[in-house]
């Protein structure tokens, strides 16, 4: 019986199995049916070893939160001692603090709880604007932050040779800021004022512009309007060309269309989250936090 196995979901197995090689680890994906009144069933394999590492990550995270919960409790009943959450994508942790009475802050009861069900987990790049660290909200777990910021430079310098980099908030600035050290560019960083989930101002600070090719990056993106929007002003302040590079790409309902209607060429993204912009795998920088 191997001593570790990589536990995959049918909507990720294709990620899971890019871990499992890595790792040089066996890969098994659970079994899910989904009732018609929309509850889950789910299946472990038999005979699961000691440690179990979970890959899945959590966009549409709804189901899948109530379903990592099936599998964690399941595979402590089956005797597993050490469980790992690889959590390319962690979902609720926009929601960090009450905007109005009554707000659940969704950040810090979805974290300390997935905290609880596992003993490590390991994320990339999650949203988080008012902690520093992760382990803040996840006291209970070994809670382990990797950053996507050197792969997304070393694509952009490969694909574009020198690209002028743009983060399209003031909260981007510090991730935007080690992409361009690591991959020797320059970089800029806008100024965003949200005003509903479809609506967003957005400022660039003074500088030349034209003829430059310029690439919006971010952490993520949902709607795709706050990177339209910075398109949008990057063409009127002369640049050649606009692109997009992101880890976590959500991009809802027409998100892509609105994305090409601003002028945006290129669309990259990494595999957290399948989608057809994916551009690179995170399946390496994972595998050495799990074998660190």
């Amino acid at each position: 019986m191997p001593t570790s196995l990589l536990l995959g979901f049918p909507d990720y197995s294709a990620a899971a199995h890019r871990l499992a090689q890595c790792l040089n680890l066996p890969c098994e994906i659970a079994v899910l049916h989904r009732f018609p009144d929309g509850e889950s069933k789910l299946r472990l394999p038999t005979g699961l070893p000691e440690r179990l590492i979970v890959c899945r990550s959590l966009d549409h995270p709804n189901d899948k939160l109530i379903e990592l919960l099936l599998t964690a409790e399941t595979a402590r009943a089956a005797g597993v001692k050490h469980l790992t959450l690889v959590a390319p994508y962690l979902c609720y942790m926009r929601q960090d603090m009450a905007f109005a009475p009554g707000e659940a802050v969704s950040q810090r009861i979805i974290a300390p709880w997935l905290g609880r069900l596992f003993d490590t987990v390991i994320t990339v790049d999650p949203h988080l604007h008012r902690i520093d660290e992760l382990r803040e909200v996840m006291p209970a777990a070994r809670a382990i932050t990797l950053s996507a910021g050197n792969l997304i430079g070393d694509l952009l310098k490969a694909r574009l040779g020198a690209p002028l980099l743009v983060g399209p908030d003031s909260e981007s600035r510090q991730w935007v800021a080690r992409i361009a050290t690591h991959a020797g560019l320059e970089f800029l960083i806008a100024e965003k004022q949200r005003r509903s989930d479809h609506e967003v101002d957005i400022a660039l600070p003074p500088g030349e512009l034209r003829g430059r090719t310029a690439v919006i990056v971010d952490d993520m993106a949902s709607t795709g309007c706050t990177l339209a929007t910075t398109a949008a002003l990057l063409y009127q302040a002369g640049a050649a060309t606009v692109h997009c590079c992101v880890t976590h790409p959500l991009f809802v309902g027409d998100a892509i269309t609105v994305l090409h209607a601003a002028g945006v060429q290129q669309i990259w993204s990494s595999d957290s989250v399948p989608h057809a912009s994916n551009a690179f795998t995170l399946a390496p920088l994972l595998a050495a936090a799990l074998a660190g």
